[in-house]
């Protein structure tokens, strides 16, 4: 079955992590959670940086491991995924996962919120993690939920 077509950007304010995050796998990641063809920016950031915009777009002051800001979601997604270098790798370091094994999940949950997908209500939550784990293990990484 093909994949909807993306456009791709990939931007590293922090470099820390560019070789666990080649262009092709995060294209390959985002691709399998995409249900219909997206334009996506997706920039890997510093602890300053996540916490700003944490504190600016959403009233949070820390960073967090990713922020999905979605301005379209028909005919084309358009959409930046923002990730926060320091919090992903300590939340991966926490929970004994493979780095890039968390940042597969964190950008396919990043895509899946671009496409409407939520999690704040129990059954949409329920939903969300499902198609997050089905993506996921498709991809060859253990489940993210179990």
């Amino acid at each position: 079955m093909a994949r909807p077509e993306l456009t791709l950007s990939l931007q590293f304010a922090d470099p820390s992590h560019r070789d666990q995050l080649p262009r092709h796998k995060v294209a390959r990641w985002i691709r399998a959670a995409l249900e219909r063809p997206a334009e996506i920016s997706v920039r890997i950031v510093g602890a300053e940086e996540g916490r700003a915009l944490n504190r600016d777009y959403r009233g949070r002051d820390y960073a967090t491991n990713v922020l999905t800001f979605d301005y379209s979601r028909e005919p084309v997604v358009h959409a930046d995924l923002i990730l926060c270098a320091p919090v992903v790798a300590q939340e991966a370091r926490k929970a004994r996962l493979d780095l890039q094994a968390h940042y597969a999940h964190l950008l396919v949950h990043g895509a899946l919120h671009a496409q409407g997908y939520d999690h704040e209500a129990n059954d949409d939550a329920e939903v969300m993690e499902a198609r997050e784990s089905e993506i996921v293990t498709s991809l060859g990484f253990a489940d993210p939920y179990s």
